[in-house]
């Protein structure tokens, strides 16, 4: 424990959101504390011994609590207790201050609006084929709070969103890292200077002895740092790998610039460690990524199949674009608040937009001068489009690139839902046309 290591003991504390996060929050504090719980949606199915903990309105309005652990999920702006939260905001915590209250282990904390899942992975498997004891926490999937067994050699990997960081109050990392920022987020952050403003969170409460990784070629990044002086060491990170490292990387997912960028932070960061060099070569050449990130899913018969659906804005596209030849890009879902493709016409010579859902207008202002493109009711019927069109060009090689460059809420319940969609209807249309 630390100096922040008395805030969450014998207090009467509320856990707003009862998702992963606030649940393993209230598992964590509830031997401690006098704990209670709310939730916005009061129809949650959660057991009977924690249901027993959840109050209704009437009775969280009528009771005073000494701090209250706010779930990412809430937007203080539009949530059932805005008026409770704005009273009480000096008292506001998350999970994240929790686990910095009570643990004082070396950790490694990545944020930034695209790679951190694919960066954090990265990092995990490299440092667990060290033989370290690591874990991998936070955003990626699996709460912070609800790892056990945690000794002093104990390292954590932990992937911070800007909803996380947005109400951290005491959160320090020995070592964080921004990888990159674009817009993304805005209809939560109202702007873009409040996206960068939590996103930079991740170092306000640095100490010396500690470093932050920054990306030098990123200018939202190196504005708001020439804005405010920091007293713990930053390091530049160079995102062009020297060719020396390139020729000796044998695996394909490094083809693209950002996987190259996600793996430059992560060869940053372990130099602060005892790594073996052999078993760092034979981690990166086998890594394989997370599912539905830059996943290629079929690559025989000249063409190539990538299931992105992580990509949730254009920035996050962007490389993809640039890698492939004949591009049938399928996009759609609900587009970012002021997120713009910033990526010169003369890459979209070879690639043939295909729009599914609601949003055409949309899609159609940002991307009318650089392509055509053809609308269509759903994935599907544009994926039968797409095949239509590569048989009758069956001799070139070609790209079905699904990126589509927008939330998912409109149709699905997360991107990993709407991945998997995407590929039953692929393995669906192999069986109907026998491409396989």
């Amino acid at each position: 424990m630390n100096d922040n290591s008395q805030i969450f003991f014998n207090k009467k504390i509320l856990i707003y959101g009862l998702g992963k996060s606030g649940l393993s929050s209230f598992n964590f504090l509830k031997n401690k504390n006098d704990v209670y719980l709310f939730d916005d949606d009061l129809g949650l199915k959660i057991n009977k011994s924690i249901k027993r903990k959840i109050l209704n309105f009437k009775e969280l309005l009528k009771t005073k609590f000494d701090l209250i652990i706010l779930s990412p999920g809430i937007d203080i702006k539009k949530c059932k207790l805005k008026n409770l939260i704005k009273k009480k905001s000096e008292n506001i915590y998350t999970d994240l201050d929790v686990f910095c209250s009570f643990y004082s282990n070396v950790s490694f904390t990545i944020t930034g609006t695209n790679g951190k899942s694919t960066t954090c992975k990265l990092l995990y498997d490299i440092l667990k084929d060290q033989k370290k004891d690591v874990r991998l926490v936070g955003n990626i999937g699996t709460p912070i709070l609800s790892t056990n067994k945690i000794s002093k050699k104990t390292i954590f990997v932990i992937e911070a969103s800007s909803y996380q960081l947005e109400y951290s109050k005491i959160f320090s990392s020995k070592f964080a890292a921004i990888l990159n920022i674009g817009p993304d987020h805005l209809e939560r952050h109202g702007n873009l200077n409040n996206y960068i403003e939590a996103k930079f969170k991740i170092f306000n409460n640095q100490k010396r002895g500690t470093i932050g990784f920054v990306n030098k070629d990123d200018h939202l990044i190196q504005k708001r740092i020439e804005i405010k002086k920091y007293k713990f060491k930053l390091v530049n990170v160079d995102t062009k790998l020297n060719n020396f490292i390139l020729k000796k990387i044998r695996n394909k997912y490094f083809l693209s610039k950002s996987n190259q960028a996600n793996l430059s932070f992560v060869l940053e960061m372990i130099k602060k460690l005892n790594v073996k060099s052999n078993k760092l070569l034979k981690s990166i050449n086998k890594f394989k990524g997370l599912n539905y990130r830059q996943e290629i899913i079929y690559n025989k018969n000249k063409l190539i199949i990538v299931n992105d659906s992580k990509s949730t804005s254009y920035s996050s596209s962007k490389e993809l674009l640039k890698m492939y030849e004949n591009i049938h890009w399928l996009i759609g879902g609900i587009p970012k608040k002021d997120d713009k493709l910033l990526l010169s016409k003369k890459y979209f010579k070879n690639i043939k937009i295909y729009v599914f859902g609601k949003n055409f207008k949309k899609f159609l202002k940002d991307l009318k001068q650089k392509a055509e493109l053809k609308r269509f009711k759903n994935l599907n019927l544009a994926l039968s489009a797409i095949f239509k069109n590569i048989h009758k060009k069956k001799h070139l090689n070609n790209t079905i690139l699904f990126s589509p460059a927008s939330a998912s809420f409109d149709s699905f319940k997360n991107f990993e839902e709407r991945g998997l969609y995407f590929n039953k209807l692929i393995k669906r249309h192999f069986d109907e046309r026998k491409i396989i």
